[in-house]
């Protein structure tokens, strides 16, 4: 049997501009240089702190863990206004109709993972959900091994999709295959660095026949 284990954030769920205002909001907190929506595309990356440390911050005058938890407290205001990408819905139908058990893998929280896939009513279509126990957005490689051991997924019948470098590096580990969408937190120049083969958009999915 088939499966799709689909990245949560930016890939399914349309949080860019949110995570853009957030992160915005604490850089000038602290006098830094703003992120247009380009830039953040060129330098958003996992683990976080990486990321956080390339855009200014400086973690010798404070713990990461400060502008964790105030991005943490922007974002879950926010998230609830956040709607799914363009035809994210029609590709979860369309998968379900097929027979395709479809898994969720994210560097979101894990309860705050679950409550934001049961605010946007698309929970019930996932045979299993798995984010981190903590907020701070570090590797998915460990999750996706437990998620596959736990279902007994079939690797050679399991694609990732995902938004970001670091999905395609978790496929690899993960020995499963990949393919990335580039409306979401990576620029399609980095995504096209892996090899991976990247798209547009969900709607790719079903016009050149993907799924």
């Amino acid at each position: 049997m088939a499966s799709i284990i689909w990245d949560w954030n930016g890939t399914l769920l349309n949080d860019l501009e949110l995570c853009i205002a957030s992160i915005n909001r604490l850089l000038e907190k602290r006098n830094l240089q703003l992120l247009t929506h380009d830039h953040y595309k060129e330098v958003f990356s996992f683990p976080v702190k990486d990321y956080y440390t390339a855009i200014g911050f400086d973690f010798s005058k404070e713990n990461f863990s400060v502008p964790a938890h105030e991005f943490i407290d922007l974002y879950n205001a926010g998230v609830p206004n956040c709607s799914l990408q363009p035809d994210a819905r029609k590709v979860l139908d369309h998968l379900r109709s097929k027979g395709v058990k479809q898994y969720v893998l994210s560097a979101m929280q894990h309860t705050m993972l679950e409550e934001t896939l049961k605010h946007q009513k698309i929970y019930a279509y996932f045979n299993g959900v798995a984010g981190l126990d903590h907020h701070y957005a570090t590797s998915k490689i460990e999750r996706g091994k437990e998620l596959i051991a736990k279902f007994n997924i079939d690797k050679e019948k399991t694609t990732m999709i995902g938004d970001t470098i670091h999905d395609f590096e978790v496929a690899e580990k993960l020995g499963i295959h990949c393919l990335l969408i580039a409306n979401g937190h990576q620029s399609e120049d980095r995504l096209k660095s892996t090899g991976a083969r990247v798209i547009q958009g969900l709607n790719d999915l079903l016009k050149n026949g993907l799924i």
